[in-house]
């Protein structure tokens, strides 16, 4: 296994991260100063990053129905409350990709670093569907605009998934990461969002899951966020 792999895997960070720790030349293996990310390892060896031995710990992913003005970072040195304090683990988890303080819903954490770069990469595409409550009525006009994609000033959004759901609320599912990219398509038809709430990722439902609330995700829910990624 590569080293950076061995190193996501054991929840020390994202794979990308990891490569970078490598390559800083925080990482020993067997007493040796190794830099190169391709490293191989079979798991046995003596692995310290920063003078502490990395052990495999089990994969986790958990699901967060997060709260309002809580942070998607794993580590929040201010008053708010970093997401991951919301899960009772031992595990080192991390959040995959982000939910901004002012929007709701669906996060996952875990200790997979592997994972959730497919997940978050915008190559895989995997769907993410928001609840958007606006400002104003939604023109049916309005909708075709945001399904067949609208211009920001980063570009052209590709075709979206919108379902009206009230006079002022729509559901609509992206395959882009763009920062805060669906509230910024509301300004470009003219509208504002009053609320953002994330209801699914992938095959992943929100559902009933409370406000706060969290579960730890069962083997067959994993599998079908990996088959979500494009890994058959």
């Amino acid at each position: 296994m590569r080293l950076a792999k061995y190193l996501a895997h054991a929840g020390v960070a994202s794979r990308r991260k990891s490569e970078e720790i490598i390559a800083s030349g925080r990482v020993r293996v067997g007493g040796k100063v190794v830099t190169d990310p391709a490293y191989g390892v079979e798991g046995g060896e003596d692995i310290r990053v920063d003078g502490h031995q990395i052990e495999p710990e089990g994969r986790e992913v958990w699901m967060v129905n997060k709260p309002l003005d809580v942070i998607s970072t794993a580590d929040e040195p201010g008053k708010r409350v970093a997401v991951v304090e919301l899960v009772n683990s031992t595990a080192r988890l991390y959040p995959v990709g982000r939910l901004d303080a002012d929007s709701t819903g669906l996060i996952l954490l875990s200790n997979d670093g592997e994972l959730a770069n497919r997940l978050t990469h915008p190559r895989y595409e995997v769907e993410k569907t928001y609840r958007v409550k606006l400002k104003k009525p939604v023109k049916d006009e309005v909708i075709e605009q945001l399904r067949s994609g609208v211009r920001l000033e980063d570009g052209m959004t590709a075709p979206a998934t919108v379902k009206r759901m009230g006079e002022r609320e729509i559901d609509i599912t992206i395959r882009e990461g763009r920062n805060r990219q669906v509230r910024r398509m509301a300004e470009a038809v003219g509208n504002e969002v009053v609320s953002l709430q994330r209801i699914s990722m992938g095959s992943l439902k929100l559902g009933r899951l409370g406000t706060g609330k969290c579960r730890l995700l069962d083997e067959r829910e994993v599998e079908r966020l990996w088959k979500d990624a494009g890994n058959d």
